[in-house]
């Protein structure tokens, strides 16, 4: 993860840009787009099926009440539905979730980020409610595999040419998807770059190299999996938002509650129903859907609203009868699924600060393949952590958050959920990171200022109600990854399904808290639209 932006499409570009075509058609149309000459079928089921309610609101069932849910049920009460949130889970959020950490402090278990804040919801949410945000200097501390800091204006030029390679990366992504083959990785591309970024008429061209290389293993932190298997095909899906990317200093917290506050004040909300079966409209003896709970309970609806996580849905095919069209479960199979997890590690002083030098930690560490913690970390996983010392006075704490992804996340949440206590699992931890935080300025092993005093580690590849993941992304060999995304975004209207997540967003906030709030905002406006609630909406008498 990195507070570098991840936008590379000038304005006067944007007219060509896939990525930006997209939004604007996402924020221009409803996107109840059904011809009536092309789909005859479709517009005749959804009216009839639609018009047999009479006398009554027009029932909504939202599973999942994370950001794509409430909004979706902000979206439906505006205009008067009748709105049922079912929730697996004992609290509203989904993934937007704190903890304590240490006194006065909370921390996110899941998103941290505003990715890019130009004409942004959540950004414009954070102002209204008073949500601080923070960001870094361009000050970078990188560690090499010897344990060695990397003096600073090298840091700063090997982070430049990554960056720099990162952004025509995108260029070529988006100019020559067509061309591309699916099997190019990201790192393909970045290796033939860097051969002529440092050519080998440079003085220990091998060495400037390898630290490159291994600064763009960073790039995993942004998307949950290897830059090995980032597709450079689909490359350009990944670009976000234009302006800053900003941390949330004091978490999400006040967020959640706006978006949620609808939804508690005029929705019906059941915590802790898991849903395992949809029965959707197949035909035109079935005016209505059902959901049936794992506790043997089953509602009805008169359209239902789908925002379990892409991993969810990739493990349950079997939850919708009729299953869903072939396409439809193709593209949820296509589309990649991270594994990012997150440690945080607070001590009783901010050590690595000094107001006395010049050599303090303010932002981001990299430690590139690391050949000083073999008894831990045999494989030399890279490993990234930020600075949570360096914000406001009411924000800030003495607190270390690392960033895992790939393999390490998966040994480490196996590791963790093996040991029987909360005391060896913090131990564990501290001992596991010690070669990392032991190696920022001013520690010494000897100061309690500098033990470990409160851990925190996510495992939401142990949550089955996180499909097992962290969110989506776009793995080499995908063939028509755009199409996917769409597909999703789609859903099956005529069978009263709808499909909202971060993975049906547009384009360019897909993976973001910013893409769910969106997608639970398209469906809403889709359904309000069909109700003849809207524009080119099928009537349904009242």
């Amino acid at each position: 993860m990195d507070a570098h932006l991840v936008s590379f499409t000038t304005i006067s570009g944007r007219d060509t840009s896939r990525i930006w075509k997209d939004l604007k058609t996402c924020q221009t149309h409803t996107i109840l787009e059904l011809d009536a000459e092309e789909e005859p079928d479709i517009i005749i089921k959804m009216g009839k099926r639609r018009a047999q309610i009479t006398g009554r609101l027009p029932r909504i069932g939202i599973v999942g009440a994370g950001l794509a849910g409430l909004r979706c049920a902000d979206v439906l009460l505006q205009h008067n539905f009748e709105v049922t949130l079912i929730e697996g889970r004992n609290r509203l959020g989904g993934r937007v979730h704190q903890i304590p950490l240490i006194a006065g402090h909370l921390v996110d278990a899941g998103p941290n980020w505003i990715h890019g804040t130009n004409d942004n919801p959540i950004m414009e949410l954070a102002k209204k409610t008073n949500t601080s945000t923070g960001s870094w200097t361009e000050k970078l501390l990188i560690v090499d595999g010897t344990g060695k800091a990397i003096s600073p204006s090298d840091a700063a030029l090997y982070s430049g040419l990554m960056w720099d390679i990162i952004g025509t990366a995108f260029t070529h992504s988006n100019k020559n998807c067509a061309d591309i083959d699916p099997n190019e990785s990201l790192y393909d591309y970045f290796s033939r770059e860097l051969t002529k970024t440092i050519p080998e008429t440079l003085p220990d061209y091998r060495e400037k190299r390898e630290i490159v290389y291994q600064l763009a293993e960073s790039w995993g932190a942004y998307v949950g999996n290897h830059v090995f298997s980032q597709s450079l095909k689909f490359f350009w899906l990944e670009e976000c938002i234009d302006g800053e990317n900003l941390f949330v200093s004091n978490t999400y917290e006040k967020i959640l509650e706006a978006i949620a506050k609808p939804a508690i004040e005029r929705a019906k909300v059941r915590y802790g129903a898991v849903v395992n079966k949809v029965r959707c409209c197949d035909d035109e003896n079935r005016s209505s859907l059902k959901i049936h709970t794992e506790g043997g309970e089953t509602m009805e609806f008169d359209e239902v609203v789908f925002t379990a996580p892409l991993g969810w849905l990739k493990q349950h095919p079997g939850a919708f009868d009729p299953p869903l069209p072939t396409r439809l479960a193709q593209a949820i199979e296509n589309i990649g699924y991270g594994c990012l997890e997150k440690v945080y590690i607070s001590f009783p002083v901010a050590f690595w600060k000094s107001t006395q030098t010049s050599d303090g930690v303010e932002g981001f560490v990299q430690y590139l393949s690391p050949g000083y913690a073999s008894d831990t970390n045999p494989h030399r996983w890279h490993q990234e952590l930020v600075d949570l010392a360096s914000f406001g006075p009411s924000d800030s704490h003495p607190t270390l958050l690392f960033y895992m992804f790939g393999e390490q996340s998966k040994f480490l949440t196996e590791e963790v959920a093996k040991l029987p206590s909360k005391e060896k699992k913090a131990a564990f931890l501290y001992e596991w990171f010690r070669p990392y935080y032991s190696r920022l300025p001013h520690y010494d092993g000897g100061s309690r200022d500098c033990q470990p005093v409160a851990c925190f580690a996510t495992e939401w590849l142990n949550d089955d109600l996180a499909g097992n993941g962290s969110y989506s992304n776009f793995q080499t060999g995908l063939q028509e990854g755009d199409k996917d995304i769409e597909t999703m975004r789609e859903g099956v209207p005529d069978r009263g399904l709808w499909l909202a997540g971060e993975h049906t967003a547009p384009f360019v906030a897909l993976g973001t808290v910013t893409g769910a709030y969106w997608s639970g905002e398209s469906v809403g406006k889709r359904i309000v639209q069909a109700y003849g609630k809207g524009k080119g909406g099928v009537s349904v008498a009242g």
